[in-house]
């Protein structure tokens, strides 16, 4: 069966939070763009940074790290311009820091309802934070040096090399593949595309999804590197894979990110001419 738009509204504006309907009628309706950032701002604090659940698995209203590569990645997985709402965001980013370049959270991370994988802390990586804003065009000379620093001990070769869960490669795919394509970063570059490749030719069908975290496009460097019968195989998955209700399953089977889950696939599936 063909993939039903329709179908796929109706289940966004049935279950989706506002700023999820907002980023649909903007990527499928001609919607504005500026009533997306409105609707964004309202998880933006007078810090800079962002929370109030606008990562779904975390609800602290203070800001958190989380909070921000969430929206850094939805930047990412749409092609987004964000940096109209990242004003201030830099600054945050930078006073939050440990010494070592890691995120701090704030103490009243956990009094709020949380996903229980976050029970012993928030995110304090700062891997996909930096790579995103990176390719945002606004992270700062200090914030780009205390994250090199962080890789050298925490996303080595090594580290990339070992991962064996699709999902997880985010952290060296947005950080490497947003660096400038040097001698010295090109084995971490290429090491970070076949882990992703090997980790999708491992997977199972329910996970097939996530491989276009990172080849949202045919013109990735990912889509680029596959061949074009797995890459096909993936996608006709997700054209096949629409719920009667008009959405998407995610990895885990939690209703409340299938509607951004179902936006996702959906602008995939155009990027790629299946829509």
């Amino acid at each position: 069966m063909p993939v039903s738009l329709d179908k796929a509204r109706d289940f966004v504006y049935a279950n989706g939070l506002l700023w999820e309907q907002a980023l649909f009628s903007y990527l499928f309706d001609g919607g504005s763009i500026e009533r997306l950032y409105q609707c964004l701002l309202c998880y933006k604090n007078a810090d800079g940074g962002w929370g109030h659940g606008l990562e779904h698995d975390i609800k602290c209203p203070d800001s958190h790290p989380l909070a921000l590569e969430f929206l850094l990645t939805m930047g990412r997985d749409m092609n987004l311009a964000l940096t109209e709402v990242l004003i201030g965001t830099v600054d945050w980013v930078e006073s939050n820091r440990n010494e070592d370049g890691s995120l701090k959270n704030p103490d009243s991370l956990h009094k709020y309802p949380h996903a229980p994988w976050w029970s012993s802390g928030g995110q304090s990586a700062p891997d996909s934070i930096t790579g995103n804003l990176i390719k945002q065009g606004i992270c700062s000379a200090s914030l780009a040096a205390s994250t090199s620093i962080w890789a050298k001990s925490n996303l080595t070769l090594g580290h990339i090399q070992a991962n064996d869960w699709l999902f997880m490669a985010y952290h060296a795919h947005d950080y490497y593949l947003n660096l400038e394509d040097t001698p010295e970063n090109r084995p971490f570059i290429e090491a970070t595309i076949d882990n992703i490749i090997k980790c999708a030719q491992n997977t199972t069908e329910k996970n097939y999804f996530t491989l276009f975290q990172f080849a949202s496009s045919p013109d990735t460097r990912v889509a680029q590197a596959m061949s074009k019968d797995m890459l096909n195989e993936f996608l006709d998955d997700l054209v096949s894979s629409q719920r009667e209700d008009g959405g998407w399953s995610d990895e885990h089977g939690l209703k409340h990110w299938q509607p951004y889950h179902t936006i996702f696939t959906l602008s995939v599936l155009r990027n790629y001419g299946r829509l």
